[in-house]
């Protein structure tokens, strides 16, 4: 279905998380397909993801994105949330940005800072109706296997270039561990020191379970948190999922220039 509404394949795929859908908006748009029309697809009930898929070209170079994402907490079972994936690797992605929006966990991380995520902690599948991890759920049974060999997840070779990117644009880009729960509660303090002794310097509700499927399809991955509030067990605050939208909208610049280095890269441009 997705071939049949736009003809042309790209080979890098970008995953938009909360507060950064806009940047679907900015690339020379082909073909905007909404998840409800293709079939099998799961719909997006999340604060400020859109729902679309939105296939272009920035510059010369074809890019699909996603504006938008489902979660486990959203009802939908694990199948669901990565059949988005198998289907960007499906149509012959070779690089996966991900992108969301986290908690700090990390008290040197201030709110509006991006993290290039360099590993992850999977704490998604502790309270998940079902415990089988997506490789084990999709229908090629070889993506169990090739997943149990990658010891890297993210690749070494485009977070260095993203550092890079982060240089030439004057801003700091953290790296470090994000950790995925299912939600959508907010964590406790004693989750928030736990989280932190675990080496977790980031928290959210996603991204996990994609990065999962498309590296055990060979797919290279890029992972960027923006951190949207940081954890102060001692003085906890609320947030609204209404302030982590407006917050992740801030970081939207340094998001960009990292997407765009990354897609210009895919093309041979520096």
């Amino acid at each position: 279905m997705v071939r049949a509404a736009w003809k042309f394949g790209a080979k890098t795929a970008v995953i938009l998380g909360t507060g950064l859908g806009d940047l679907a908006d900015e690339i020379d748009i082909e073909a905007t397909i909404p998840y409800r029309d293709i079939p099998g697809f799961p719909r997006s009930t999340a604060l400020a993801h859109k729902g679309r898929l939105v296939c272009g070209r920035q510059g010369s170079t074809p890019v699909i994105m996603m504006q938008g994402r489902c979660h486990l907490y959203e009802g939908y079972a694990l199948d669901d949330i990565t059949l988005p994936t198998r289907v960007l690797v499906a149509l012959g992605i070779e690089t996966l940005i991900v992108t969301n929006a986290a908690g700090g966990v990390n008290p040197d991380y201030c709110v509006g800072d991006v993290m290039l995520i360099d590993d992850h902690i999977n704490l998604m599948w502790l309270r998940a109706l079902k415990p089988e991890t997506p490789a084990k759920e999709s229908a090629d049974p070889s993506l169990a296997r090739r997943a149990s060999k990658r010891v890297r997840l993210y690749d070494a070779a485009l977070a260095t270039h993203a550092e890079q990117i982060a240089r030439r644009n004057d801003f700091p880009l953290r790296r470090g561990v994000y950790l995925s729960v299912t939600g959508p509660s907010y964590e406790t303090r004693a989750e928030y020191r736990a989280f932190r002794r675990m080496g977790a310097d980031c928290i959210g509700m996603s991204t996990v379970p994609e990065v999962l499927v498309a590296a055990a399809a060979g797919v290279k991955v890029l992972g960027l948190s923006t951190v949207t509030n940081v954890a102060r067990p001692d003085a906890p605050q609320t947030v609204s999922a209404e302030e982590v939208v407006e917050v992740a909208a801030t970081t939207l610049p340094k998001v960009r220039a990292i997407v765009q280095g990354i897609v210009g890269r895919a093309s041979g441009r520096p």
